[in-house]
C-alpha cells in the first residue's frame, strides 16, 4: 500500500495534483494542497503516481504506507 506525502515548504500551490487526484487531495483556502497520509485504494495509486510525476515544484512525494515520514 502506498500513501501521499507532502512537502509544504516546496509547494507553491499550482493545484495539479488535486486536479488529478481529488479523492485524496483537496485544497485549503489558500490554494495549497491537504493530504491526510492515509493509505491509498489500489486502484488510485496510478493517478496518484501521476500527481507526483506532474507536481511543478516535486513537492508530493509516494511513499510506501508504513514507512517513516
Amino acid at each position: 500500500m502506498f500513501r501521499l506525502a507532502l512537502n509544504p515548504v516546496a509547494c507553491d500551490a499550482y493545484g495539479y495534483c488535486a486536479e488529478i487526484l481529488p479523492e485524496a487531495i483537496t485544497l485549503d483556502e489558500w490554494g495549497y494542497p491537504v493530504v491526510d497520509g492515509t493509505p491509498l485504494p489500489a486502484d488510485l495509486v496510478a493517478l496518484a503516481k501521476r500527481a507526483v510525476r506532474d507536481c511543478p515544484r516535486r513537492a508530493l512525494a509516494l511513499e510506501r504506507a508504513g514507512s517513516n515520514p
